[in-house]
């Protein structure tokens, strides 16, 4: 019975994270647009920066003595991103994107997977990595709030004439969404150590898969809802924004926070976890993720999942 409840809790926060996650993009997204800033950089800021704030969340609830968790998290919800969401994503609508993104920002998420692997090496993300990636994090923001001065008269929508009203709801779903991933982050670490205790599995497995794939849901469903809108730059510039925050500002805070012991098998996750971001951008130099690329990936993450839980 306590595993059920405990289980039952689990979801409880997986889905408020969802919620939060959806409602925080909601409100930020809105405002977003009052400063005409082009669809892919509101992908890769606000949109991707929403919709990490569970895998933020539960890192920050796991911090100090759940290391392991949260390196777990991290890579899985890198792996799920492309492989649950783009797959299953490209499977409903086939993604076509700017050439741009490949020129930079797949870029830039490779080169911030390379330097979690580096400075993975010795055995530990130790405070002065997770300092050395949010100081990466700190250009990172630099470099995209710069690109979106560049590019910020691409796009000119119309604002709500009722502007107070506007405000006011944003901000609203933004604490309702604050708030909603908060507990749920707490609900979900917790009970997922008790469920990992119970069936004999190791915090890291719980955090490659039933975590992270937990925390990825507002990607998934946001990327849906705008690919199929039409706007598959905001729905991929999430993806890509997401992973490179994962790294740069969730990693870095958990390592800040007190330091994560890295063991020797999580360099194998970390080379599935390239090899799926190499995977997209393979994928993407066709100029569009058709349906049977998207069956691919999707199999692809499926058979990672089996090999994760059978290794």
């Amino acid at each position: 019975m306590d595993v059920t409840i405990n289980a039952v809790l689990t979801i409880v926060g997986l889905v408020m994270l969802c919620f939060g996650g959806n409602w925080l993009v909601s409100g930020g997204v809105t405002i977003a647009r009052k400063f005409r800033i082009s669809n892919l950089i509101i992908g890769m800021t606000i949109v991707a920066y929403g919709t990490s704030t569970p895998e933020l969340a539960a890192s920050v609830a796991a911090a100090g003595n759940h290391g392991a968790i949260i390196l777990g998290n991290i890579i899985g919800s890198n792996i799920a991103n492309v492989g649950m969401v783009i797959g299953i994503a490209a499977i409903l609508v086939p993604l076509a994107v700017s050439k741009s993104v490949l020129r930079k920002e797949i870029p830039i998420m490779l080169g911030v997977s390379f330097l979690l692997v580096l400075i993975s090496i010795d055995g530990e993300l130790s405070v002065y990595d997770g300092v050395l990636l949010l100081t990466g994090l700190g250009v990172f923001g630099y470099y995209t709030f710069k690109d979106a001065m560049k590019h910020r008269e691409e796009n000119k929508e119309n604002i709500e004439q009722n502007k107070n009203n506007l405000y006011l709801k944003s901000f609203g779903l933004i604490g309702l969404g604050v708030v909603l991933l908060y507990v749920g982050a707490i609900l979900t670490v917790d009970n997922a150590v008790i469920l990992a205790q119970e069936f004999g599995l190791s915090e890291k497995i719980i955090g490659l898969t039933v975590i992270a794939i937990g925390t990825s849901l507002p990607e998934l469903i946001t990327s849906i809802i705008a690919i199929r809108k039409g706007h598959g730059d905001i729905g991929v510039g999430n993806i890509i924004g997401s992973n490179i925050y994962n790294i740069l500002m969730i990693m870095g805070v958990g390592a800040a926070l007190g330091g994560v012991m890295v063991s020797s098998d999580v360099f194998i996750d970390y080379a599935i976890m390239i090899v799926f971001s190499v995977s997209l951008l393979i994928a993407l130099k066709t100029g569009t993720v058709n349906r049977i690329m998207g069956a691919c990936i999707a199999i692809g993450y499926v058979a990672y999942l089996v090999f994760t839980f059978f290794n």
